[in-house]
């Protein structure tokens, strides 16, 4: 008895599918991110030490649940007005404050901090490590 055997061709792969769902995945990706900003801090690198008078820098040292504005403890909340008190009266004066950080602050801590003092022109801020 014969058997018969029939010749079977490789079919063609399409790629249609493939670009479809490709499509649909980049689609998705791009809906489902967000490309606004939530906030932006401008950074600046630390400049030489400036010689000569001015009002003296204000220490701040920041804590997990703590904040400390020259030895004097205080909430966040309270820390525009306490800062306001060290506000210069002409316009050509800055005042540095100086930030030391707790071994245990993160860095979300410092950002919200940093966001709270965005505002203040007259406020010079470093950040010692």
């Amino acid at each position: 008895m014969p058997v018969d055997r029939s010749v079977r061709r490789p079919r063609r792969i399409t790629l249609t599918p493939l670009i479809d769902i490709i499509f649909l995945l980049l689609l998705f990706f791009m809906l489902s991110s967000t490309f606004t900003r939530f906030a932006e801090l401008p950074l600046m690198n630390a400049g030489a030490g400036a010689t000569g008078g001015g009002p003296p820098p204000v220490f701040l040292r920041l804590g997990v649940d703590t904040l400390h504005l020259n030895g004097d403890g205080l909430s966040l909340d309270a820390l525009p007005a306490a800062l306001a008190a060290f506000a210069p009266e002409g316009d050509a004066d800055t005042v540095t404050l100086l930030v030391t950080l707790d071994a245990e602050v993160t860095s979300q801590d410092l950002i919200d901090l940093l966001v709270l003092l965005q505002g203040k022109t007259w406020l010079a801020v470093s950040v010692l490590s």
